[in-house]
């Protein structure tokens, strides 16, 4: 497996693990359902699932294309905004409770997570081949 491979797999699964510390801090304080549901909520969906995904998809995907896959560099570019985008948007959730700047932060982090996937989604299928006619 490439670098990127296991860098995506083993955040996806340290992304599992603190969703599940915090999926117990919703049920043992109920108080924090608001504000950390959607912390909760992202953590599961797009850093252990997707961050999953994206691990399998760059091993996967160009083996059976039988090509490399098309640009390692927006790879790499890829991996790093979409810590990037998610982490904050963990944060700007947590923080809209407390602080007015924490819903501007989130459709900051919310757009870094997008450009995310629009690189992932490029890469993707520049590598594909073109399908038969």
């Amino acid at each position: 497996m490439s670098r990127l491979t296991i860098l995506f797999i083993k955040s996806s699964l340290i992304y599992f693990a603190i969703a599940v510390l915090v999926g117990l801090d919703i049920t043992f304080m109920p108080g924090h359902l608001g504000s950390m549901m959607p912390v909760h909520a992202h953590l599961m969906l797009l850093g252990w699932i997707t961050m999953m995904i994206y691990g399998v998809a760059y091993h996967i995907l160009p083996r059976f294309s039988a090509s490399p896959l098309y640009s390692d560099k927006i790879a790499n570019v890829q991996f790093y905004v979409a810590h990037i985008g998610l982490i904050g948007m963990a944060v700007s959730f947590a923080m809209r409770s407390y602080v007015d700047a924490g819903g501007m932060l989130l459709i900051v982090f919310s757009i870094i997570e997008a450009i995310s996937i629009i690189l992932f989604v490029f890469n993707m299928l520049m590598t594909l081949p073109k399908a038969p006619k």
